[in-house]
């Protein structure tokens, strides 16, 4: 079964916006730290936004605070990452992870997402200026 599937990349210009879902098992999704990464190559993989499944609680990464809103919908097992304002520097591969069990205070501190133990296979963003 097929754990964390990301979709709705793509292209778009400079100050557009896109959401991008993530569809989740339940075993996955439930009791989960879950987050939005992104990783150009060549570059160190970097945590976006963080959430965590049934609480409500959430974290952005500086670069992202005020464009960026993770959300949940717990009835469909869904992660989102609407983003808004999209800069040229946005551009990389985006990745849906989860962290099972995990407090709290150690995934959305896991700047790298070493400590995230499921993984979708990503989708591309691209924004142009």
């Amino acid at each position: 079964q097929v754990q964390l599937v990301e979709s709705g990349g793509g292209s778009v210009q400079a100050g557009g916006s896109l959401r991008l879902s993530c569809a989740a098992s339940a075993y996955t999704y439930n009791s989960a730290c879950m987050a939005w990464f992104r990783q150009v190559p060549g570059k160190e993989r970097e945590g976006v936004a963080y959430a965590y499944t049934g609480l409500s609680w959430t974290f952005y990464a500086d670069s992202v605070k005020g464009r960026f809103t993770i959300s949940q919908d717990n009835a469909k097992n869904m992660l989102y990452l609407q983003m808004n304002s999209l800069k040229p520097e946005d551009t990389a591969m985006y990745y849906c992870a989860a962290a099972r069990g995990v407090s709290w205070i150690g995934c959305s501190h896991d700047r790298t997402g070493n400590t995230y133990n499921s993984w979708g296979q990503g989708t591309q963003v691209t924004v142009s200026s």
